[in-house]
Order: C-alpha cells, then structure tokens, then sequence
C-alpha cells in the first residue's frame, strides 16, 4: 500500500536526481497572456504541407480564454478571459480557420463599458452601478444567474446542436460554420441545479448525460442529469424546422411530443430528467467537479476535497468577490469514489482514497468485476494558483511552480465483488494490476492508485466513439510538466505495455489532442490525431492545425496561418465530421 503523497514525492526527487537540481518552469507563459484584438469572422486560407487524409473531412471546433481585459482592467486569473471560440475546417485538402467571441452576458456588458464589470473565478469587478446591494441578495436565491456566464472551457452537442459550456449551468448554442452565439440556456430552468460539469458524457444513441448539484430540503445532493437525444425547435438559423427539415438529420430521427398532446416538438432540456443521485457529504461544503465517469452500468461520481463553501458562496454574491474565494481544500480528508447504478439510480458501493486533485478523468471500464477509472491526479490544488497571471508572470522565477503544477495519470481500480472479512486481502483481482484495495472496516474500502506513466498529462483525449466507458488501451495528453526540456509536448500512452511516444517542436504549444477514426478503422489507434498550435515568443499572430498519425505519433500534415492579431492557446473542443 503505497502512499499517494510518497509517490509524488518521489517523483520530484526523481526528476532531481536526473538533473541534478531543482527544476524551474520552461514554459513560455506568454501563450497563456494574449488578448484576441480582433476577431476573424470569415475563414482564411493556410499553408498545408504534407499531405490531408483525403477522408478527413469537418470542423474542429475549439474553446478557450480569448482575451485578458477591457479598456485599461485585467483579469487576474485565466479562468476569467472571455471565450473564444476557434474553427479549423478541413475538406478536400484545404484547411481554414477562424474565431469568435462568444456573446455571453458577461462579455457584452463588459464590453459597452470598456472596463471590468461582471466578476469572474479569480477577479473582482468594479461595482455595476445598476446592480444595486438588494439586487445582489436577491440573486443569492438564483445562483445560476448571479455568477458569470462566461463559458470558456468546452464545446459538447446536445441533441443536433452544439454549446459552449462551463460550470455555471448557463450555456450557449453557437453555429459551427460562422461562430455565431445564437441562444443562451440556463439548464437551471428545466432542472433544479447549482452547477454542473463541463464534461458531459455522451451514449451511442446521442442521450447525453451530465453531473449537477442540487438543492433539496434534505440538503444538497450531486445529481446525474439525463439529456434524451431528440429534435430541436429551431436550426441553427432560428428558424423553425419543418419535417422536411430535419428528415436527413441523423440526431432528428427521434421527436418527442408534449404531454398535452398538441404535437409540439419538444428540447432535449424540457425532456431533461434526474436519472441518479447521491448526497454530498459535508452539508455545507459539497465538492469541486469538472468531470465524471459512465461506463456500461454505472456512473463514477469522484468527490474530492476541494469544496466550495455554501456560507462564503452567499457571501461572495452579496459582496462581489470571486468565485475563488469559496474554495477550501480539506487535505487531511478523503476523496471518495461514488458508484451509481444506472438501472436503478442508487449507490451501489463507495470507496475512499488518499486525498487528490483532479480536472480530468480519463476513461472508466467494466472488468470482471471491477470498475477501472483512470485520472489525470494532483496531490493538491495548487495549480489552480498557478494560472494567477502575477504567478505566470514569475514562473521562471519561482523555483516551487513547477512542482505545484505536477500532476501524473493514475489508475484506481473498484472491486465490486463480494468483499471478504479480512483487512490484509488485496480486493483487486485482475491478473496484471497494480492498483490495490484494502477493507478498512465493515462499510470503508481504502483505494490505492498504479502510476500509468511518470510524465504530467493533462486535457487527455480517447477513442471515445469507440472506447467510452469501456476496456482501452491508449489515451492522448498535452504535457502538464512546465520544466520539461520541451513543455509543449504531446504524449500518447500504452495503458497495456505501461509505454508512450511524445511528439514536440521547439517553441511550439499544442492544445487538446482530438481523436478522429479513420473509416472502416480495425484498431482503436486507427485515425488522427487533431491539435491546434501556436508559437511562443515573437510569434503572437501565428497558428496552425497539427495532424498525427495516432498509431505512428508522427506528423502527417499541418496547415499554418497568419493571422492579422494574437492568438490565444485554446482549452477544450469538438470535432464535428462532414455528412
């Protein structure tokens, strides 16, 4: 039984040892500091060398950070840059790329004013002076409208549409040609939720699944949010869809009626439904969750100790302050591992482990009796703090950011079995794991994680269509190691063989490494590998679309633009393939 903390420090007295010294930030954090001037609303041309699978045909649809003030005020932290949403189109050979502001309610307001003023994760706005203090106690009743609505973090589709998410439960459907904002939906109007994940999960027949929290009388509980695939109302042009419409859509085939029998068309949110649920474990501090786990039968809820105080959230509405200040980390507690039967909606089993950070959880499985559920850990949240522009400002300097930012995929694994009455029996039965699981008493079973590979992974990426919620093999990452000899590094990792294969360009910045299948694919690494680069340095108005071949890992294609502002680094996005 190995602890988590050792295992992260011996990692860092590992990397000493092959250095020979402390290690500072390499990165060039000057990506992360760019402000989109001015937006590309048509699509320009890039230069490709070598050669696009003529089968590659669609849009890559990306989202992230895009600017870091108005008039003379900066944000404070990245999580509060406005959404940019980027494309790269490709068909024929040809790549074209452009970018948008998202139009949420933030960015317009701050926008007429040319200052600061709807507050975000890490920045207190100045005071709007139409938002009076009795404005802002009353909106403590309606949460999911008195935070920002800046959603900058993921693109997902819903029904035959696609939206930009966050973890407020305000989200915007935008149009995948020209980038356009076209509805905002506060998810919170269908369903009785606070927040939500930024990373739904999205079932072969199109029903799309998502984490929430919400308020009941017995105290809050986190919630698994159904989202049936059915027709929309409207097109991407608002316009009302006709049977005709959408009788070559294949997320149209299936139209659901009201209950009043009139024969309306009825959205994937007014069709939304709670299929599972849990309760939070500490009444007035429920977890911090940016993704979870579905597999075949079950959903994964992993609530970590990093919680937001219900107190300090009142508070911050009433007071203006930033999101970040009701966040608490209890290091000294658990982080548990819920298990919910998708049958029934019940908790099936808990688990409980060392305390861990966490964004990202990289794929969950079904395995003769266990469930395997890989993440991308840290040993606390600190590198939240890292993304403080003051803090990236002084990377180089500050000889401790590197290891704040260290984080390394890990492997649980969950015995579902029948547990035996013996402390000193290891629970995990599958022949090649290393993970472990120990009885700790009647009702506690303590998790012990494997190290899936000794490099930081972050923003991974799978086979989804193929592999989601079932056994695999490979994931994709960009390097979360900023002292790395070349931090912009792409990573492929053999779960099986315990190997990887990284790719790299000296001053070059890879974003989300997205998976697409190339047609009649026999193997899970059958495709491309999709990743947006820019340039650190000089190069500010420099980007360029990355294909890899995901079984070699190595570069088949790229096409590189010059575009007339900066380019900022993009978090998360979707690949929409041509019909």
């Amino acid at each position: 039984m190995k602890s988590l903390r050792d295992m992260f420090e011996r990692i860092e007295v590992k990397n000493q040892l092959c250095t020979g010294e402390v290690r500072e930030a390499n990165c060039d954090v000057s990506i992360w500091m760019r402000s989109c001037e001015k937006e590309i609303l048509q699509p320009i041309d890039g230069t490709v060398t070598g050669t696009v699978p003529e089968w590659l045909r669609g849009s890559l649809l990306r989202n992230g950070p895009g600017n870091m003030k108005f008039g003379n005020m900066k944000f404070k932290h990245l999580f509060d840059c406005s959404a940019l949403i980027h494309r790269f189109s490709i068909a024929d050979g040809k790549i074209t790329y452009q970018n948008r502001f998202l139009q949420t309610k933030a960015f317009k307001k701050n926008s007429s004013a040319n200052r600061i003023i709807v507050t975000e994760f890490g920045t207190k706005a100045v005071p709007d002076p139409c938002h009076s203090i009795f404005k802002r106690v009353s909106s403590v009743f309606n949460p999911s409208e008195c935070w920002s609505d800046n959603a900058l973090v993921s693109i997902y589709p819903i029904a035959d549409q696609y939206y930009a998410f966050t973890e407020v439960p305000v989200i915007h459907r935008i149009q995948p040609d020209t980038l356009k904002t076209l509805q905002r939906i506060n998810v919170s109007n269908y369903i009785n939720i606070v927040n939500h994940t930024s990373h739904p999960h999205i079932d072969k027949d199109g029903t799309v699944y998502n984490l929430g929290m919400t308020l009941q009388p017995a105290g809050p509980r986190y919630i698994i949010i159904q989202f049936p695939r059915t027709s929309s109302k409207y097109d991407d042009n608002n316009n009302n869809i006709t049977q005709e419409d959408d009788s070559n859509n294949l997320w149209k085939d299936k139209r659901r009626k009201d209950a009043s029998g009139t024969g309306e068309d009825r959205s994937a949110f007014e069709e939304a439904r709670i299929v599972g649920s849990v309760p939070v474990r500490w009444t007035l501090y429920p977890s911090y969750m940016h993704s979870f786990g579905m597999t075949q039968n079950y959903f994964i809820i992993v609530e970590q100790p990093i919680c937001v105080s219900a107190v300090k959230a009142a508070a911050c509405i009433i007071a203006n302050d930033p999101v970040v200040k009701t966040f608490k980390w209890f290091e000294k507690e658990k982080t548990m591992f819920y298990v919910i039967s998708r049958a029934t909606g019940k908790l099936v089993r808990s688990f409980s482990a060392e305390a861990f950070f966490y964004l990202h959880i990289i794929n969950q499985y079904e395995d003769q009796g266990h469930i395997v559920i890989d993440i991308c850990c840290y040993k606390n949240p600190s590198m939240l703090d890292c993304m403080y522009f003051d803090a990236l400002k002084n990377a180089s300097s500050n000889p401790n950011y590197a290891k704040m930012f260290r984080g390394r995929p890990l492997r649980y694994i969950l015995p579902m079995g029948k547990i035996p009455n013996n402390k000193n029996t290891n629970l995990v039965k599958l022949p090649t794991a290393r993970a472990t699981a120990f009885q700790q008493s009647k009702s506690t079973v303590s998790l012990f994680p494997e190290l899936l590979s000794n490099i930081g992974c972050e923003t991974p990426r799978i086979n989804y269509d193929r592999c989601g919620g079932k056994k695999y093999r490979y994931f994709y990452a960009i390097s979360s190691d900023v002292d790395l000899e070349n931090p912009g590094t792409l990573i492929k990792v053999d779960t099986v063989n315990r190997t990887r294969k990284l790719w790299c360009e000296p001053n070059v910045y890879p974003s989300e490494p997205v998976f697409v299948a190339a047609p009649n694919a026999r193997r899970e690494d059958d495709g491309v590998v999709l990743s947006a680069l820019v340039w650190g340095g000089q190069y500010v108005n420099k980007v360029a679309l990355l294909i890899l071949d995901a079984t070699t890992w190595t570069e088949i294609a790229r096409s590189e633009f010059i575009t007339h502002g900066p380019v900022p680094k993009c978090l998360h996005g979707w690949f929409i393939p041509s019909q």
